[in-house]
């Protein structure tokens, strides 16, 4: 039986583990400012995650920046850099068998939880968590 019988699985050990590290170096090199764009200048960087292909070839980041609602641009001088990322980030990451192109996408994640947060707080939910109470 196949590996994959039986529906959608998600990210693999190897996956997850290899994920992470790209991250914590790909956050490292943000951090120290070696990315020279003037669309990055004076801005805090979050790298939230890293989702790597199953082949490990693939690498996408999902960036947000503090204080910062349109991210468009943002993304676009990062995907502008990604090759200058990818040079910098195979000296850190050189145990890889092949080092990943990145792609870079916007994390909305924080956008669904306040939207979560005020959906708790409204005053239908409230009304109907102080009933349970009883």
């Amino acid at each position: 039986m196949s590996r994959f019988a039986g529906g959608e699985q998600g990210p693999s050990q190897r996956q997850l583990r290899v994920g992470e590290h790209v991250r914590h170096a790909l956050t490292q090199l943000l951090q120290r400012g070696e990315v020279a764009d003037p669309e990055l200048d004076g801005l805090v960087l979050s790298v939230t995650e890293v989702r790597m292909s199953p082949d490990l070839k693939i690498a996408t980041a999902y960036v947000t920046a503090f204080g910062r609602d349109d991210m468009a641009p943002l993304v676009k001088a990062l995907a502008r850099n990604a090759r200058f990322i990818r040079g910098r980030l195979s000296r850190e990451l050189g145990q890889m068998k092949y080092m990943p192109d990145f792609r870079f996408r916007a994390d909305t994640s924080f956008d669904n939880f306040q939207k979560v947060d005020a959906l708790l707080k409204s005053p239908h939910v409230a009304r109907d968590l102080d009933g349970d109470e009883d």
